[in-house]
């Protein structure tokens, strides 16, 4: 058995190494957090509505909740761009009078309003609407739209993970994928009708 080297004769990491390492670490650590729910889209728009609503609402942590009474009910508008070319946001995603489904989050139009109809107060949150949507969201993209993704929540810069923006009432999210150097523009806000005012 040999003996243990002096300190001053052990070595270690250069400081750039470990500064490297450690953001390597938080990147991975970042993706693992921002992953979307399994089976999600990563294709170019447009993005219809899921026909399996069970199924893509129980994979954003959502169920039926249709005829319940409602604790919550309150409504955000979602803008996603392509550049400057708005991305529609398909009715009835997570909704189906048909079927008598409404999951507590989900559209009835193509307007771009999330509905919260739920029988519980609870935070919703926008990535769990593109799970139901079964589109992707991350860090630099929405579906299949790579490149800078630029985010305002009512009116703001909103530097954080897109797919925990808080889903609350009247709030106004924008999404926008521009190419790489690109400037996003933000658009004018959105106008809700009188029923939501």
């Amino acid at each position: 058995m040999s003996a243990r080297p002096p300190r001053s004769a052990r070595t270690t990491a250069p400081r750039g190494v470990v500064v490297t390492l450690v953001a390597a670490v938080a990147v991975v650590l970042l993706a693992l957090c921002t992953a979307p729910a399994t089976g999600t889209t990563r294709t170019a728009p447009p993005w219809p509505a899921p026909t399996d609503l069970e199924t893509r609402a129980e994979a954003a942590g959502l169920r039926n909740v249709w005829g319940e009474p409602l604790a919550e009910h309150v409504h955000t508008h979602l803008t996603v761009l392509d550049g400057a070319t708005p991305v529609t946001v398909p009715g009835d995603v997570g909704h189906s009078a048909r079927e008598h489904f409404a999951a507590e989050l989900h559209t009835h139009d193509t307007s771009g309003i999330l509905h919260v109809e739920s029988p519980t107060r609870q935070t919703f949150t926008l990535g769990q609407f593109f799970d139901e949507w079964d589109v992707s969201l991350g860090a630099g993209h929405v579906g299949g739209l790579r490149g800078e993704l630029t985010v305002w929540v009512d009116g703001h810069r909103y530097l954080g993970n897109p797919r925990s923006i808080e889903l609350t009432d009247r709030r106004q999210v924008v999404l926008a994928v521009t190419t790489v150097g690109e400037v996003a523009h933000r658009p004018a806000p959105f106008d809700w009708p009188p029923q939501y005012r």
